[in-house]
C-alpha cells in the first residue's frame, strides 16, 4: 500500500488572500494572487523524498459561488506547479482532488450538500481507491479545522499548520478536543517533523 501525504491547498501551500471585496474575502480567484508561502516546494520535494504521495484535498465553494469557473481554477493550479517546479525542481504534486459544491452556493449543479468537502472524507477515499493508500500511514496537513477533523474522520495522522488560518482553526480543535498529531509553524516545519519521526 501506498503513504501520502493529503495536503490543503489556500493557507498552506498557497498564500491566503485578503478579498478585494468582503463577497470574495479569503477565496483565490485570479492567476495574479497565487503567491507560494515560504519553503511549500522544499517540504514537497523533501515529502516525495521520503516516499509519500503528495495529493492535493482543496474545498473550492467558490465556484459553487460563482466567483470561480473550473476553468479558472485549472490556471490557478497550474501556475501553482510552475511555481512549485520553479522553486524546487522535485516539488511535483501527483494528484489533486477538489470539491465545487456548497449549499449556499448559486450554481445549480452544485448547489448541494456532498459527500466530498471537508470535513468530509469522500475526496480522500476517492484518492485511496486510485492509488491503494494506507490512511493509517498517511498524513492530512492543512490550516483549518475541516482539515484535521477529515483527517481524524479518515484515520490518517493530523497536522495544523499556522500559515493562513492554523491560529482560528487551533482554537476551535482545543474547544472540541480533536487530537492534532503536531503543531507547525509552515508545511515544511510539518514535513522535517515527519522526517524526523519516520520508522
Amino acid at each position: 500500500m501506498t503513504k501520502a501525504l493529503f495536503l490543503d491547498r489556500d493557507g498552506t501551500i498557497l498564500k491566503e488572500i485578503n478579498g478585494s471585496s468582503p463577497e470574495t474575502l479569503g477565496y483565490l480567484t485570479s492567476v495574479e494572487q497565487v503567491e507560494l508561502i515560504e519553503g511549500s516546494a522544499d517540504a514537497i520535494a523533501l515529502a516525495r523524498n521520503l516516499g509519500y504521495k503528495v495529493i492535493i484535498i482543496t474545498n473550492q465553494s467558490a465556484i459553487a459561488r460563482g466567483f470561480l469557473t473550473e476553468k479558472d481554477f485549472q490556471l490557478i493550479n497550474q501556475k501553482m506547479y510552475d511555481l512549485l517546479l520553479q522553486a524546487n525542481k522535485s516539488a511535483l504534486i501527483d494528484d489533486l482532488f477538489f470539491s465545487p459544491y456548497h449549499k449556499d452556493g448559486i450554481i445549480d449543479q452544485y448547489k448541494k450538500e456532498h459527500y466530498s468537502r471537508k470535513p468530509d472524507i469522500g475526496m480522500l477515499i476517492e484518492a485511496q481507491k486510485k492509488y491503494d493508500i494506507d490512511f493509517s500511514e498517511s498524513y492530512m496537513i492543512g490550516d483549518a479545522y475541516t482539515d484535521i477533523k477529515c483527517g481524524i474522520k479518515a484515520g490518517t495522522k493530523n497536522i495544523l499548520v499556522m500559515t493562513g488560518y492554523g491560529k482560528i482553526a487551533y482554537k476551535k480543535c482545543l474547544d472540541e478536543n480533536l487530537k492534532i498529531d503536531f503543531i507547525a509553524s509552515n508545511l515544511l516545519d510539518a514535513v522535517k517533523y515527519i522526517e524526523k519521526n519516520a520508522h
